[in-house]
């Protein structure tokens, strides 16, 4: 026991001088001292300042610091192991606890539901005898609890279920709608050919308008030269056919018009002196009927919108290439044909000369002449070195929608709104021979290449074989349901394309005169169709400014969008790797 209490004094001592501080108390230190005996040298007495006199320096506190009072150790390091578990909670990402869903209390939930329904004098007395009843402490809010959660998802699925019936009921509104318009559409089509017809009868009646004013004009310049005294006859107008027209003698109408045509540099020769041209018996083979035996490369689809040439003011009617030269040639309806430079589409020549709109053109198969149809009943021929006119020819009674030329070059064919085709021949500059059998306008004309056939397509919904060596009928193909705008020959000959007003195109076989397919790709109207070089893609301009692309093999449709309005024309470079199409802004566009 004694060893023990001489110990405790000085591990005490032995602390103090670790720490630095006075633990122990003055009484024990004096008994310590005289139990071990008191070893200085010196005994000074220091006497306790006043705290007033003392200025103390603030330290700052960064870690922690022991309480006043209770300057322990073990409180200490107590408090520095808690320092150091609060520094590792703050360390972790602390996750508020989601907010919990407090359910509706069974007097919101009457109130709303009376809100809802519209109930606004119950809702007075409930809330009236409500708030009495918790006055009075006959009922208590503790008691009434809260609204089931069955009760709100009903509530939620019937506001659903109500919102998805008016859904519906529009819904079905919409498609009784669309069936109701659908029924109108038969009528909508029947208008709109109608309105084309009335359209065809208003452009005619200007045009005998036109022909009564050149024939007053005639009839007045006869009767200034009555008054002078030159004894001139007379003949009685009377209405004569076609026929007899051309071989009626020159009255002075006639001869005024005439005159009119020589000022206006439309002059049409007659050269009856000159022997008819031959229809070749022995026609060369079609060359084109050999490129199945090459080597070509696959069929191209991939087109892109390549160049824009702003050519024409009004609508742009025919585009065609050259055979052999980078350049294509544009009729318009502003009554211009226009040569156009390949790629840079400058305008190289500008052909004047026809009195209406420009339907369509043909070249001449030397390339070297032009050929061009109009609304102004006229079919003129033209020098493609000077742009001069060499040729008018005069005889049909309405517009001329197509022409084309025979592969000799000695003779044009073309078709027109007065239900009939004209065969012309270019040496004696004379109509040959008149093909009547269509009951419509009739709307193209095609030589079969390298032969001595027409085809014709008409407004009567029907093709038609020729043989211009006659002028007779041989087969007519019927399958179209609306007038037929455009016809044309796959490059080898065995293959007829048809387009309608309604968007249906057909192919035909030549060779046994039976359809093949039909493709619909309407309502909008088919304008004109042709083939690529290797016969293998058939392009067709639509009424909705799409150029759709046929893949013959295998049946499927590409299209090319980038016409902003109607598409009246398509064709093909000689090569196949572009494609030219024009429209109803005027312009052309170039895709490669």
């Amino acid at each position: 026991m004694a060893a023990e209490e001489g110990m405790a004094p000085s591990a005490l001592r032995v602390l103090e001088e670790a720490l630095g501080v006075g633990l122990t108390s003055a009484g024990a230190t004096a008994e310590a001292v005289a139990a071990e005996g008191a070893y200085y040298l010196e005994q000074v007495t220091i006497t306790e300042a006043s705290e007033d006199d003392y200025e103390y320096e603030e330290i700052p506190d960064d870690n922690f610091s022991i309480p006043e009072g209770e300057e322990d150790l073990a409180k200490a390091i107590h408090m520095v192991q808690e320092q150091a578990i609060d520094t590792h909670i703050l360390e972790q990402k602390t996750v508020l606890p989601s907010k919990p869903v407090v359910p509706e209390v069974i007097e919101d939930f009457l109130c709303n539901f009376l809100i809802k329904m519209g109930m606004t004098r119950t809702l007075d007395c409930f809330q009236s005898e409500w708030y009495e009843l918790i006055q009075k402490g006959i009922t208590e809010l503790r008691e009434v609890g809260n609204v089931p959660d069955v009760y709100t998802q009903n509530m939620l699925l019937e506001n659903e279920n109500k919102n998805l019936r008016k859904d519906l009921k529009h819904y079905k509104q919409a498609a009784e709608l669309k069936l109701h318009y659908a029924s109108y559409e038969p009528t909508i089509r029947v208008l709109h050919e109608k309105h084309h017809t009335l359209l065809k009868q208003k452009m005619l009646t200007s045009l005998e308008r036109d022909r009564a004013v050149k024939q007053i004009s005639g009839l007045q310049a006869s009767w200034r030269l009555m008054d002078t005294g030159h004894d001139i006859y007379v003949p009685e107008i009377r209405v004569v056919p076609s026929f007899e027209k051309e071989n009626a003698p020159e009255g002075p109408t006639q001869k005024g018009l005439r005159e009119a045509r020589e000022q206006n540099k439309c002059k049409t020769k007659m050269k009856d002196n000159t022997k008819d041209s031959e229809f070749p018996t022995d026609m060369m083979p079609n060359p084109n009927l050999y490129l199945c035996k090459e080597n070509i490369g696959p069929a191209k689809f991939d087109y892109k919108l390549n160049d824009i040439f702003r050519l024409h003011e009004l609508p742009v009617s025919c585009i065609i290439v050259h055979p052999r030269r980078d350049i294509l040639v544009s009729c318009g309806e502003d009554r211009l044909w226009k040569v156009v430079g390949l790629p840079k589409g400058n305008v190289l020549l500008t052909g004047f000369g026809h009195t209406d709109w420009l339907s369509n053109c043909c070249f001449h198969p030397s390339g070297n002449k032009l050929a061009t149809s109009s609304g102004d009943t006229t079919v003129k021929l033209w020098d493609l070195s000077n742009g001069n006119c060499i040729l008018t020819l005069e005889g049909h009674n309405h517009a001329v929608w197509s022409c084309t030329w025979h592969s000799c070059g000695d003779f044009v064919a073309s078709s027109s709104l007065d239900t009939t085709s004209k065969i012309w021949d270019v040496n004696s500059e004379r109509c040959r021979c008149t093909l009547y059998g269509h009951t419509d306008s009739v709307n193209s004309i095609e030589f079969f290449p390298y032969s001595n056939t027409l085809l014709t397509g008409s407004a009567d919904k029907t093709l038609s074989v020729w043989d211009a060596r006659t002028g007779k009928c041989e087969q007519s193909l019927y399958g179209h349901m609306h007038s037929i705008n455009d016809a044309t020959f796959a490059p080898r000959g065995h293959i007829i394309a048809s387009c309608d007003a309604c968007g249906v195109t057909k192919l035909w076989d030549f060779r046994k005169l039976l359809p093949i397919v039909s493709i619909d790709v309407g309502p909008s109207p088919g304008n004109e169709v042709n083939f690529d070089p290797s016969g293998r893609v058939l392009a067709q301009a639509s009424g909705n400014g799409v150029i759709h692309l046929l893949d013959l093999k295998s049946g499927q449709i590409h299209k090319l969008m980038g016409h902003e309005s109607e598409a009246h024309t398509v064709v093909f470079s000689q090569d196949g790797e572009s494609l030219f199409s024009g429209g109803s802004d005027g312009t052309v566009r170039t895709w490669s």
